[in-house]
Parts: structure tokens; C-alpha cells; sequence
């Protein structure tokens, strides 16, 4: 039997308006779908072949009734290996804190074809409906994607580093252990005023935004259990969110809590 194509595309951060053509190509042709968690389900319901398959993989950190990451890569297979043409959809995009270098050597040793589409990542998402990019003239000259969760070790030197930038810090998977966070970064000395955002289940109308500084961010943060999935954002640019900031959520709205200076 003739072998299937696997399309590893990125589905964004959670507007289901903010994926590529590409994207809506592949799904409209696609026979099987694995959907990460995290995937907004109104992308798949707007742009799939309604004959396709869909398979849920859950892929949920640290939850264990989730998929492993060898049983999704098998699903994988085995649906290629029986011809069929495969989505596998991952939040954001595929290339950023993902599991994709398994399945991409999978793929590769079953010699089974494949394609990559990108996607907007968390990061590029959370920052554009916050009101403030990334970089910018006299605020940052650049900007660094660090996963920081329960099995993250950095060296002191590395926690040097990331204290003395003035690059923007993206912190993935950090919410949960933003107080210790904060914690190290003062204690390598980072500025006690540098600005800190959370921003939960960003471009979506359950978009939150909590505004602090890292050394205010024990206090006002206390208590707080942040949504899955939030991002952290470090940096001076975070302080243009109060100017421009455009992106109002439906219902409860966005929680814009003042930046202490």
C-alpha cells in the first residue's frame, strides 16, 4: 500500500483566525487529524474535511491521563502506514517547545513524506493582543524563548545572563512557578522594577492580563493560580502595554491591573 503524507502544521495561540492558508489547505484535504489540547476546536469544526478522523491526543504537561509522546508519534505512523494523509496539529507553532524532532525522526526512519507548515507562536500571539511588541527602539534590541517548569535546571551562569540582558524574556510553561521566577532573577540581579506580565489563554475572549514588577510579583500574584495556557513576559516593552493596548475580551473582559513602577 502506497504510504501516506504527514503535515506537522502550527495552529496559533488561539484565535482560530490566526492560522495560514496553508493550514486551511491541508485540513480541508486531510484523513486524519491528531489535535493537540491546546488547539482551539473551532479551527478543526471551520476548515476540516468533515469526513476526516479526528484524534485527540491531549498532550498536557505533567497530566496522566494525556498521551505520551511515543504513542502519539506511533498514531502517526500507523495512519500514514495505511495511506492515510495526516495533520498533526500542534498550538502555536510547531517549531517552538515541541515534541516535533521525535516525530520528525520517526517519520524519517519509516521513510514516510512530510511537510511543515509554521504557525503563529504564543509568544508573537500574547504580545500582539497585549498592545506591545517584542522589540523596540529603546526598550529592547532583542528577545529570548525560555520553557521554565518543575524539571528546568539552568546554571547560575545562565540565570546571570538572563538577570543582565535587556533583551524581552519569554518564559514558556512558567506560570505556575512565577514567585521562584521572579525569586532568581532578582537574586542575579535583575532590576527589582523590570515590568512582568502573565497573560493567560491569549487571543482568545478568555484573554486575561496580569501587569507587576519582579519585585512586586510575590505579592500582587499571590494566591493566583493562572489558566492554562499563560506565558510570561519580562522586559521594558511590557511597560507600552497602558499606551496600546487594543484587544478587549467579550464577557468578563481582560483583567489590566496597573503597572507598578
Amino acid at each position: 500500500m502506497k504510504k501516506g503524507k504527514v503535515i506537522l502544521a502550527g495552529a496559533g495561540p488561539g484565535d482560530a483566525e490566526l492560522i495560514t492558508l496553508k493550514l486551511q489547505k491541508a485540513l480541508a484535504l486531510a484523513e486524519v487529524i491528531i489535535s493537540d489540547r491546546l488547539v482551539n476546536p473551532d479551527i478543526i469544526k471551520q476548515n476540516a474535511n468533515p469526513l476526516a478522523k479526528l484524534v485527540l491526543a491531549g498532550k498536557q504537561g505533567f497530566n496522566d491521563a494525556s498521551l505520551q509522546q511515543h504513542e502519539v508519534t506511533a498514531l502517526i505512523i500507523q495512519y500514514a502506514n495505511e495511506g492515510k494523509n495526516v495533520v498533526r496539529l500542534k498550538g502555536g507553532d510547531v517549531a517552538f517547545f515541541s515534541n516535533v524532532l521525535d516525530e520528525l525522526e520517526a517519520l524519517k526512519q519509516h521513510d514516510i513524506c512530510f511537510e511543515i507548515i509554521p504557525g503563529v507562536t504564543a509568544a508573537s500571539g500574547a504580545s500582539a493582543y497585549a498592545g506591545f511588541p517584542l522589540t523596540a527602539r529603546g526598550f529592547a534590541q532583542g528577545v529570548q524563548f525560555v520553557t521554565f517548569n518543575p524539571n528546568s535546571y539552568y546554571s547560575p551562569e545562565k540565570w546571570k545572563v538572563l538577570a543582565t540582558t535587556d533583551d524581552t524574556l519569554i518564559f514558556y510553561m512558567a506560570s505556575k512557578n512565577i514567585h521562584y521566577l521572579s525569586e532568581l532573577l532578582l537574586r542575579y540581579s535583575r532590576k527589582p522594577s523590570t515590568p512582568l506580565a502573565v497573560i493567560e489563554q491569549a487571543t482568545t475572549q478568555q484573554q486575561k492580563i496580569h501587569l507587576t514588577t519582579l519585585q512586586n510579583c510575590q505579592q500582587d500574584f499571590a494566591g493566583i493560580n493562572f489558566s492554562s495556557p499563560s506565558l510570561v513576559i519580562i522586559g521594558e516593552v511590557v511597560r507600552l502595554h497602558q499606551s496600546f493596548n487594543w484587544f478587549v475580551a467579550d464577557g468578563e473582559g481582560s483583567v489590566f491591573e496597573a503597572l507598578k513602577k
